[in-house]
Parts: structure tokens; C-alpha cells; sequence
């Protein structure tokens, strides 16, 4: 069913009952630890015992008093996330039942749920061919039905000037103040410019970057001549799928872009999530609490996971 013929009160229930009750199997119910603020206050020192990890030891206190002391703190579990949409025109596109607008919807539904179990606070921005919304932050289900709500309320996107990804992530960093947790949820099909903006969000904030994408976007059949119209633009075109040249020439600009876009996401220090309209949620959604778990092992000292290094 078409995520624009249910209320979110349905969605929800519906993600609550496939989604979430398996992930609390899954990860135990641990949405705090996954979930964790950023900071640390050093609340205690105490001598070294053992199990305890070496890397909190405090080298100038063991000198002085020649026991070996550790450092004990306090974790912030307080997080402000803020959820960066992108509702172009370009994210209304789905080869089969999915469109790439459907599973973000879902992707946000599933995370502000997580979010908000614990307490944490969330925000959303909005952009259509401008910023247009901004949702303060604040906690609880409502919250998670009130962005729901304004998301579903949206229609379909219409053709206009290209997308500006820029402008979204420029909006963001004059809006968002304190240190918080950003999903960038994107197909990043959009004008030049948006690289660097993406990195200087980043160096203020924890930034995931989710790329939705649809499998014809990377490789066309063969289905003889068809009319391909440009999401963004609304311009059409005459294409012959069944010219094995062409397809192999489409096939090559896909994996250019697909380069690019993982070298931008690499240079601006992010984490990325790319999430195909067949995919499952499920899977994404465990996808990311890995990257979460390898971003708080790298934040205390430890060194990144070998299968995580080669993908």
C-alpha cells in the first residue's frame, strides 16, 4: 500500500510491528547505547583494576602516587538528532512499487521512533526546490507523528529549477547550534556545490549521509526505445535500451557518479548508508547501528573492524 494512502498513525504501527519489534530482538532493546551523546564529563579517579581499560589510565596521577589510576567518567545520553530531507523531485522515482520517497519515509519513521525511545530529542528540515520547513527539536511519539504527519501531507514534488543540495546543508548549519547527530537523507542527485558544505557540517556534528537510490538509475535493460524524463527538469528524451553501446555508456557515467559520490562522502569524514528502493529496512537500519558501533569505537581510541576497512 502506498505509504500517501495511510495516516501516520498507520505507519507507524504497521514499522512497529515488522520493523521495530525485530530489531529490539536483535540489538536487545539497546537504543541507548546505540543512541549515545557525544560528550564525556570526567566524574572520578580511582586505582586500576582489572578488566579495566588501559587507555583511561592517567599517566600523570600512577607517576605521582606510583599506583596505576584510572580516569572514571559520565557518558552524555542525552543526543539531539536532526533529519535533512530531501523531497526533490528526483526522490518521487521508483522503477517497481517502491519509490525512493516511500523508503525514506519509512528510514525516518523507523530511526525518529529508535530516537525518541530513550528520550532523545529530534528535528527536521525540509526541501523541496528551497528549505521551506523547519521542525524544531523536541522528544517523544508526537514528535515522530508530527514529522510523519508534514512528510505525508507533502505532494508530489513538480518539475523546477534543478536541486541544491547546498542550500539545504548551508540551512542546517546556521540552524542546528549544538552538537547533534545529522542524517542527510538524499539522493544526491543535484547540482555541484554541496561537497563542501557537507564537510563543514561535519566537523560540527556526527553526519550520516543516506544515499536512496533505484536500480535502474545504475544500469538499463534492455527495453528498446523508450521516452526517459529528467526528475528534476521534467525534460524528455528518445533513448534506444536496445543499443548495447548506449547501455554500457549509461552503465560507465553511473559508476563515475557512483565514484564521486563515495569520494565526496570520504573527504567530507561521513558516514555513508546507501539504501536502494529493493532494499529491506530491516537491513538498513542494522547497516547503520554497525557504522554507529564502529564510530564509537574509532571516538574511544580503538582501531576500525577489518570488513568495515574494505567496504
Amino acid at each position: 500500500m502506498s505509504n500517501w494512502m495511510q495516516t501516520p498513525e498507520t505507519i507507524l504501527r504497521r514499522l512497529e510491528w515488522t520493523v521495530l519489534r525485530r530489531l529490539d530482538g536483535v540489538l536487545h532493546g539497546d537504543y541507548r547505547t546505540l543512541f549515545r551523546g557525544p560528550g564525556v564529563d570526567l566524574a572520578d579517579l580511582r586505582e586500576y583494576q582489572y578488566h579495566d581499560d588501559v587507555r583511561h589510565i592517567d599517566w600523570n596521577v600512577t607517576a605521582r602516587l606510583q599506583v596505576p589510576h584510572v580516569r572514571v567518567f559520565n557518558e552524555d545520553r542525552d543526543l539531539t538528532a536532526w533529519f535533512l530531507l530531501d523531497l526533490s523531485p528526483s526522490v518521487d522515482f521508483g522503477s517497481g512499487q517502491v519509490k525512493k520517497r516511500g523508503v525514506e519515509i519509512d528510514l525516518v519513521t523507523i530511526l525518529a521512533s529508535m530516537l525518541t525511545h530513550h528520550g532523545n530529542r529530534i528535528g527536521a528540515l525540509f526541501y523541496g526546490g528551497d528549505v521551506d520547513t523547519v521542525i524544531p527539536e523536541r522528544t517523544g511519539r508526537r514528535q515522530v507523528l508530527h514529522i510523519l504527519r508534514r512528510m505525508l501531507d507533502r505532494p508530489e514534488a513538480s518539475q523546477a529549477a534543478p536541486t541544491r543540495l547546498q542550500d539545504l546543508l548551508q540551512t542546517a548549519f546556521q540552524v542546528i547550534r549544538r552538537r547533534s547527530l545529522v542524517f542527510v537523507v538524499s539522493d544526491f542527485i543535484s547540482m555541484p556545490g554541496w561537497a563542501k558544505p557537507l564537510a563543514q557540517l561535519a566537523q560540527r556534528h556526527e553526519v550520516v549521509a543516506v544515499r536512496l537510490y533505484d536500480k535502474l538509475e545504475m544500469e538499463l535493460p534492455d527495453l528498446g526505445v523508450l521516452v526517459v524524463q529528467d526528475a528534476e527538469t521534467g525534460e524528455q528524451l528518445f533513448v534506444d535500451t536496445h543499443d548495447r553501446l548506449f547501455r554500457r555508456r549509461f552503465a560507465a557515467a553511473a559508476a563515475r557518479r557512483e565514484e564521486s559520490l563515495r569520494s565526496a562522502f570520504r573527504d567530507a569524514g561521513v558516514d555513508a548508508l546507501e539504501l536502494a528502493t529493493s532494499d529491506s529496512i530491516m537491513d538498513a537500519v542494522l547497516r547503520f547501528a554497525e557504522l554507529r558501533k564502529v564510530r564509537q569505537r574509532l571516538a574511544a581510541g580503538g582501531t576500525m573492524p577489518r570488513h568495515v576497512e574494505q567496504s
